[in-house]
């Protein structure tokens, strides 16, 4: 059973705020540097920049973060991990990191974010901004900026669709049969 929770629409209002809420917290976007996971993360990030650079008419900094190397589960050898771009072309000592997700589980993927992170220098901070919050955390992480908390079971699967990686945008809730 799929239940669609977020439209297009929605997707778009939440970005919204987001950038609204990353702004006010900030005072400005000067010396925040947006980095996206990749896939969805990454677009998320660029929606985000685009947004801030709309309000505040100043083009944010903004990066691209690929953590395959850093997960904690290469380890288990189920499949060869496919390395993909990383793209900081920014000095992050000092600055505010804004790390964007599409969706926020158990936060082992934001540990390894934050790793990766790491090796790229000091920040001043680093805030989570994600799309969905679906609970069922293994480790102490908290996000910042949430497009929306939704209650699951660890059995149902959240799916994020965005138009430049899958034709539209929305998101949906999959309920996996027993």
């Amino acid at each position: 059973m799929t239940s669609n929770i977020l439209s297009a629409g929605d997707i778009s209002r939440a970005i919204n705020r987001i950038a609204h809420e990353i702004l006010e917290k900030n005072k400005g976007a000067e010396d925040l540097i947006l980095v996206g996971i990749v896939t969805r993360g990454a677009v998320l990030s660029q929606r985000l920049q685009s947004k801030i650079s709309e309000i505040e008419n100043i083009q944010a900094a903004h990066g691209i973060l690929d953590i395959t190397l850093y997960r904690d589960d290469l380890a288990t050898g189920k499949k060869a991990p496919e390395v993909k771009q990383t793209r900081i072309p920014y000095n992050i000592d000092g600055k505010v990191i804004v790390l964007c997700d599409d969706v926020l589980f158990t936060g082992r993927t934001i540990r390894a974010a934050i790793d990766a992170l790491m090796d790229f220098g000091r920040p001043a901070a680093v805030q989570l901004a994600v799309l969905v919050d679906r609970g069922h955390r293994e480790l102490p992480i908290r996000p910042d900026y949430v497009g929306k908390n939704i209650p699951t079971s660890r059995q149902m699967r959240v799916q994020v669709h965005l138009s430049e990686t899958d034709g539209e945008d929305s998101v949906t809730v999959v309920e996996s049969e027993k």
